[in-house]
């Protein structure tokens, strides 16, 4: 693969191109894991920066309709989308059903818009781990809005929000009072409130639902990277199509405002640094499948498990002969012999 040829026609615009990118950032080969880092070099000189909204809440609150109906109306505004939908995996197979993009049949019709789902592989978070990959090369693409749709996730599940600029959360009618409003997780780090199915007969529990939650993050202490008024909590129908182009409004407004401000690019910066930091954290674990360690782990396990040497004891002995650079008895190398970035 000639990855200079590639990332010309990912610039493009090219769905095929963007396509194959990304299956080449997915992949864990270790040729193909070399070709991905040169990629995505590459096209990171292009500086371009496209509008990353995260969208999460529980199963069955209609992200994906909501997706579909959001989506199609910005491409009738002429925006480009690009739609990152994560799928569970199974823990005993593996294996995704990857059928968010027949649910959006209408939206994958658009030559504006580019859907691609991907497994989670059991990542914690609610996103895979090469998504934020993905919505580099979707950047690269010149999509105007990047919309990452996690799996059904719970309070404690942030990790989107730490790869969007505007952090949406999904909610059912009659889906909490006040006081679930308050917890923290989840809670803390939207940046609005989407309260779902506001139509028919769900529509004064959607309403009631709203009001709570806009009681209750009253109720959260300001953050610096939001303007008056947010975060914020609003009611919406998919079905109807109500609501999305105020949603759409205030998602604008707190982009302009936090561009202005300066929080934009600091928030940027910060969660560059969370994914380099999660990015060696991610190669370690890997490092431990390895042949090598696999074997020196299960030799350790069994005297573990003998009582010949205590756990601790054991994983100390495991890293000294892994990498005995790591070990914490000597101390840290210095700052000097790390080299500067280029």
């Amino acid at each position: 693969m000639d990855v200079a040829i590639l990332a010309d026609a990912v610039q493009r615009g090219e769905r095929r191109a963007l396509a194959r990118a990304i299956t080449l950032v997915e992949s864990t080969r270790p040729e193909h894991r070399a070709q991905a880092a040169e990629l995505l070099d590459r096209l990171a000189r292009a500086g371009r920066e496209s509008i990353r909204i995260g969208l999460s809440g529980t199963p069955g609150v209609g992200k994906s309709t909501l997706i579909e109906s959001f989506g199609l109306m910005l491409v009738a505004q002429g925006l480009k989308v690009a739609v990152l939908a994560v799928d569970p995996s199974s823990k005993r197979t593996g294996g995704s059903i990857l059928g968010d993009k027949t649910r959006m049949e209408q939206l994958s019709r658009s030559p504006l818009a580019f859907i691609r789902p991907s497994p989670s592989r059991t990542h914690l978070g609610g996103v895979a781990r090469r998504t934020r990959d993905a919505v580099a090369l979707c950047e690269a693409a010149a999509f105007d809005v990047i919309l990452i749709e996690t799996v059904g996730v719970g309070q404690s599940e942030t990790v989107v929000a730490d790869l969007s600029d505007v952090f949406l959360l999904l909610l059912a009618p009659a889906g909490g009072d006040e006081l679930q409003g308050v917890k923290r997780g989840i809670m803390e780090a939207a940046d609005i409130i989407l309260v779902n199915k506001a139509d028919g007969d769900l529509k004064p529990a959607a309403q009631r639902t709203c009001a709570d939650y806009a009681g209750a993050l009253r109720l959260l202490r300001r953050r610096p990277q939001d303007p008056e008024g947010f975060p914020k909590a609003m009611t919406v129908s998919a079905l109807d199509v109500s609501g999305l182009d105020t949603a759409w409004a205030e998602i604008c407004h707190l982009v302009e405002w936090r561009r202005a401000q300066g929080h934009w690019q600091a928030s940027r910066a910060a969660q560059a640094r969370h994914w380099f930091e999660e990015e060696v954290r991610q190669t370690l674990l890997a490092r431990l499948t390895e042949p090598r360690a696999r074997t020196l782990m299960q030799a350790l396990s069994a005297q573990v498990s003998e009582g010949q040497i205590t756990a601790s004891r054991a994983a100390d002995e495991f890293f000294s002969r892994i990498w005995p650079e790591m070990d914490s008895t000597k101390p840290p190398e210095s700052l000097d012999a790390v080299p500067d970035t280029p």
